[in-house]
């Protein structure tokens, strides 16, 4: 029997793929396809209630959790770490055969306290009780650095997430360093909601740019990253996340990377087209493209700059905002499940 899509990028390349946001079934199906983690966020919950197959057992959670919980947010917490649990317990033998690099299952808390660094190291330490293939996801903002110069002393996975610009890569890498973190540690771009950020400032007339040449900015800003950690000598395994289209998995097969991807409409996909593996990471960006994003789109300027933005600003950076907009709007339909339940 011929392999599939993925078992042959992982024969024939260094990179490798995660599952986004799954169903336990989808989680079983990725795994079986080669997924070696697993990654979840803020709008997982919500999404699983609106699942066939997990509402009936987070909605049971739910009741549980109000009978004694201090606040919704509590309640929503409780069972988040109920829905992430059941992941936990599918990737838990990936982990066993692969301690520290395979089996993962991320968690990433309430969107609206991720200003407080001491409440993201709480809610990452009381995360790991849960089990011993539980990754913290940490947003690289200034709370989110001092977080992860803390956690990576006590050696704990770590995902540095919401990163839109390479200022906030070399941050992230720089702080675990200072840390002298000795564990699991991976940085992301966010190259979909990135590009998805760039559309929305075209709708709006903010900015004048060819189509063609604004589809390449979220993988041009992958790259370079990637190039950046590589020259640098900078700790951490980059991961790929946020994909809105196939190409924000295709286009960085090659690379010593991860990348992790939605079950449904992105792996599924892959697995359907079951296209030619070819090494593309390597391939540079045109100048003329740098040229123009560069010239046009501030937003990516500010992003592709090694020094573009300064740690005050990654929170309020365009893309972030977008995508922590998308977390607080995923949690805020988790408590209104709460109140209603």
């Amino acid at each position: 029997m011929s392999k599939g899509y993925f078992e042959r990028v992982h024969q024939w390349t260094p990179t490798r793929f995660w599952v986004n946001n799954p169903t336990v079934s989808q989680a079983r199906l990725a795994i079986r396809a080669g997924a070696i983690n697993c990654t979840t966020n803020p709008t997982y919950t919500a999404k699983m209630l609106a699942a066939e197959e997990m509402r009936p057992i987070l909605t049971d959670e739910i009741r549980r959790a109000k009978a004694d919980a201090k606040s919704e947010s509590d309640v929503a917490s409780r069972v988040q770490r109920e829905a992430v649990r059941m992941l936990l317990r599918e990737f838990e033998p990936l982990y066993r055969a692969h301690p520290g690099r395979e089996g993962f299952v991320s968690l990433q808390g309430d969107p609206y306290l991720e200003h407080d660094p001491q409440n993201i190291i709480d809610e990452a330490l009381l995360d790991r009780e849960m089990g011993v293939n539980l990754i913290a996801k940490i947003p690289v903002t200034r709370a989110g650095l001092e977080a992860i110069e803390y956690l990576a002393k006590k050696d704990c996975p770590i995902i540095a997430t919401e990163i839109m610009s390479v200022s906030q890569c070399v941050a992230a890498c720089e702080a675990y360093r200072r840390a002298g973190g000795s564990g699991t540690f991976f940085v992301t771009c966010i190259a979909g909601i990135f590009d998805d950020c760039l559309k929305n400032q075209l709708a709006a007339g903010e900015i004048s740019v060819e189509k063609d040449i604004l589809f390449q900015a979220g993988c041009a800003l992958m790259r370079r990253e990637y190039r950046v950690m590589r020259e640098r000598g900078l700790p951490g395994i980059l991961l790929g996340g946020g994909a809105r289209g196939l190409h924000h998995f295709t286009e960085f097969v090659g690379g010593a990377c991860d990348i992790t991807i939605n079950w449904t409409g992105t792996a599924d996909k892959l697995l359907e087209a079951d296209a030619p593996v070819i090494s593309r990471m390597d391939t540079p960006t045109p100048d003329y493209v740098l040229d123009e994003l560069t010239a046009k789109v501030p937003t990516f300027a500010k992003a592709y700059a090694t020094d573009g933005l300064n740690a005050d600003e990654y929170s309020e950076f365009p893309p972030v905002k977008l995508f922590r907009s998308q977390f607080e709007a995923g949690w805020d339909q988790l408590l209104k499940e709460v109140r209603n339940a």
